[in-house]
């Protein structure tokens, strides 16, 4: 019997022994990293209580095969999905399966996107039974679907693609609160999930060693809808190329939401805009120096210098008086005339 088959009888054993409650436990451990995971858009959220549930490497027989992301009814209302991740320790890489909850717990910091950045899930939240959708998130049509918000997510995670904590992967520890999360009620899987599982392990086109790390199927807007209109298939995906890319896809989904995302810094901007606008107002009243301008044209006084012509008045005055010794003359001339009597 080969190792293989061993393997496989003892997975299957696992798997049938396994109570519920403890479904999300470590059943797989391999020596071999998984790949990175790809870069692929969202389909469209198929209606109310949908959750989106990100795509992962899973492990088979034949190696390493990717499960898209797809949308999946909760099992109930409140429930929130927390996806499984793969954990590096004592020398191999060991599963953890994904589950059902009432929170988000420990997905070992792996960003999946779409809302699971590393630590939480900032795409929605459930009020009064209804799921409430982050627009910048997911891919939601306004017109089916009116429990929407937009809230900008802020990742302060590493910017990478890694699949994995720990072994080189994500760093991520699991925090008090993930902790006391993971002694909550948590339920298995649906079924629709498993058979989704199952057929992407039938498929060889979802096999790493087959596709390169690009399988043909990334996502489907249901379980199992491999082959439905809006699944994402190799041919609507773009390349790989970090997760910045990803991040720019995931907002191609909501332009609307980009809409409203930028107009609110808009709203800021003509308050900003206009603050700036009553400065040169304020600045519009320093003609002040204008005065200081009109000073010197005040100055043309010296060029009226009328005070010189003053002078030129007094001169003609001067040889007037002159006239006088004149008029002495005459007067004196008779005098001698009386001398002869």
């Amino acid at each position: 019997m080969s190792k293989k088959m061993i393997r496989s009888l003892c997975l299957a054993v696992a798997l049938l022994a396994a109570p519920l409650s403890v479904f999300a436990g470590i059943f797989v451990s391999i020596n071999i990293a998984p790949p990175v995971l790809p870069v692929y858009e969202q389909p469209l959220c198929p209606g109310d209580g949908y959750i989106w549930t990100p795509g992962y490497w899973a492990y088979g027989d034949e190696g390493y095969f990717w499960v898209p992301g797809t949308w999946v009814l909760a099992p109930q209302p409140g429930f929130l999905w927390t996806p499984g991740y793969w954990g590096w320790g004592d020398g191999v890489y060991l599963w953890h399966g994904g589950y059902w909850g009432p929170h988000v717990g420990f997905y070992g910091g792996v960003n999946y996107g779409f809302g699971y950045g590393g630590s939480g899930y900032q795409g929605g939240y459930w009020n009064n039974g209804r799921f409430n959708y982050n627009r910048t998130v997911n891919n939601v049509n306004v017109t089916n679907i009116h429990n929407t918000y937009n809230t900008t997510v802020i990742n302060n995670t590493t910017v990478n693609r890694v699949s994995f904590n720990g072994g080189g992967g994500t760093n991520a520890q699991p925090t008090a609160q993930e902790r006391a999360y993971s002694g909550e009620r948590h339920v298995q899987p649906t079924a629709n999930q498993m058979q989704h599982q199952q057929a992407a392990s039938a498929d060889r086109g979802q096999l790493a060693s087959v596709n390169n790390g690009h399988p043909s199927v990334f996502a489907t807007p249901k379980p199992g809808a491999f082959r439905a209109q809006g699944a994402v298939s190799r041919g609507t995906a773009a390349p790989f190329n970090g997760a910045a890319r990803n991040q720019a896809q995931q907002n191609r989904q909501a332009p609307q939401a980009q809409a409203r995302q930028n107009a609110a810094p808009q709203y800021r901007q003509p308050q900003q805009g206009a603050a700036q606008q009553q400065r040169p107002q304020q600045s519009y009243q320093q003609p002040r120096p204008q005065p200081q301008q009109q000073r010197p044209q005040q100055q043309p006084r010296p060029q009226q210098q009328p005070r010189p012509q003053q002078p030129h008045y007094q001169a003609p005055a001067a040889p007037q008086m002159q006239q006088r010794p004149q008029a002495q003359q005459p007067r004196a001339e008779p005098r001698p005339q009386q001398e002869h009597r």
